[in-house]
């Protein structure tokens, strides 16, 4: 009863199987990168609203005129021109230039949130690179295993016919030979096997077994429609972000090439023999040198309009080429292991069954049978290899944008095309 207890406290304890799906939901609920990206999008926005507010007003407190010499030295109330003052001097901030500094922070939130989304996509992507490589490293693994069990049995064979005289101590050598091999290959796939475990359990906080099997035959977006996805891809919009960013600074400086004006008033009291006095002054800068300094201004922030356009398309066609080269490799693989599946392990596998015939028959050496089971194996691995390569540039080209967003970008596109 205790060792019950014991087992299904175990089971109970032990880290769930995680599908593909469900580890991805678990590292981005972990994520603390969503977080510091929420934040900045409050940051940006809050700005937004304060960089739209006039200036305060400033309150100016002063003595004027205090003699400090004479009979009325220091005193406040006997010279007729000392003077108590108080005023109020506000800028008067033009409303092209609250707007555009308004407009500013919005679009760096904007950014901000397109950032997000970027991080969004690298995660699930990275989450689902690391779970494809846990679940071929675990496939490599029992293909070595199983190959292992049927070395040992072969030692065991070669020494039974050996004892009865009618073998040689040439296999036996040959097969411990082989299963020293096997052992060798079994530790680099389980180094591979632990390091694909880490590797994911940075992303889910665990090392969790993974369950299902993933389809990577086929992927969320549209190869016919990729160029016109491509252009609304998260990286793509903190590129636009970034280029509105340059528009709105150029904005803002032409806005600046209007002075702000400033205006005070102040009421000055004196003596109580003498009248009190009321001042009224508007404060104009000057732009002596408008076209070295304004207009440079203005020259420099289009100038780097141009150049983040610039590099925007620049960006976008490098990133077209490089999905394009990923859906064709993701193509190829899908045809190099529907061939390893349909032709090239079931012939592998024939031909080690009809090597072992004949050495049952007499016909072949054990040399024969190791080497049609050393040539399975290798075959196996690397139709293992080529899915796994294959799966990743599924991931990449998969979760291009964040998981649920295929939708929404649709709907983008044909927003756009109706306008």
């Amino acid at each position: 009863m205790l060792s019950f207890l014991v087992a299904e406290h175990g089971a109970l304890t032990a880290p769930q199987p995680l599908t593909l799906g469900e580890a991805q939901q678990r590292a981005v609920a972990r994520s603390r990168q969503l977080g510091a990206q929420d934040q900045a999008i409050t940051a940006a926005y809050e700005m937004a609203v304060a960089a739209g507010q006039r200036p305060d007003p400033v309150l100016k407190v002063g003595i004027d005129n205090l003699p400090v010499s004479g009979s009325d030295r220091l005193s406040l109330g006997h010279d007729f021109m000392t003077m108590r003052r108080m005023g109020l001097s506000q800028e008067l901030t033009g409303a092209d230039k609250l707007h555009w500094r308004s407009v500013r922070y919005q679009i760096e939130g904007d950014k901000a949130r397109a950032q997000k989304d970027v991080a969004l996509a690298a995660i699930e992507r990275d989450t689902a690179i690391a779970w494809l490589t846990v679940f071929y490293s675990e496939q490599m693994a029992s293909a070595v295993a199983a190959q292992v069990t049927v070395s040992r049995q072969e030692i065991a064979a070669a020494e039974a016919v050996y004892r009865g005289g009618r073998g040689s101590a040439a296999d036996i050598l040959a097969a411990r030979s082989a299963l020293l091999a096997l052992d060798d290959r079994a530790s680099e796939v389980q180094r591979r096997q632990r390091a694909a475990h880490t590797m994911l359990a940075r992303w889910t906080g665990e090392d969790t077994p993974v369950a299902g099997t993933p389809d990577i035959e086929r992927i969320r977006l549209d190869p016919a429609a990729l160029d016109t996805d491509l252009a609304l891809h998260p990286q793509m919009a903190v590129l636009n972000q970034q280029a509105d960013l340059a528009q709105a600074d150029a904005n803002l400086a032409r806005a600046n090439q209007h002075t702000d004006w400033s205006v005070e008033v102040a009421f000055q009291q004196r003596g109580s023999v003498y009248s009190n006095m009321l001042s009224v002054g508007i404060s104009v800068p000057l732009q002596w040198d408008r076209k070295n300094r304004q207009d440079r201004d203005l020259a420099a922030k289009l100038a780097l309009v141009e150049q983040t356009k610039a590099e925007r398309d620049e960006m976008l066609r490098e990133h077209i080429a490089e999905t394009h080269s990923m859906l064709i490799a993701w193509q190829s693989g899908q045809e190099r292991i529907a061939r390893y599946t349909h032709e090239s392990l079931p012939l592998a596998a024939e031909h080690s069954q009809v090597v072992l015939a004949a050495y049952r028959a007499g016909q072949a050496t054990l040399a024969n049978v190791l080497a049609a089971r050393r040539g399975e194996l290798e075959l196996r691995l690397q139709s293992l290899e080529v899915a796994l390569e294959t799966a990743r540039l599924w991931a990449q080209l998969n979760f291009l944008f964040p998981e649920g967003a295929a939708a929404q970008h649709s709907a983008t596109i044909n927003h756009q095309e109706a306008k």
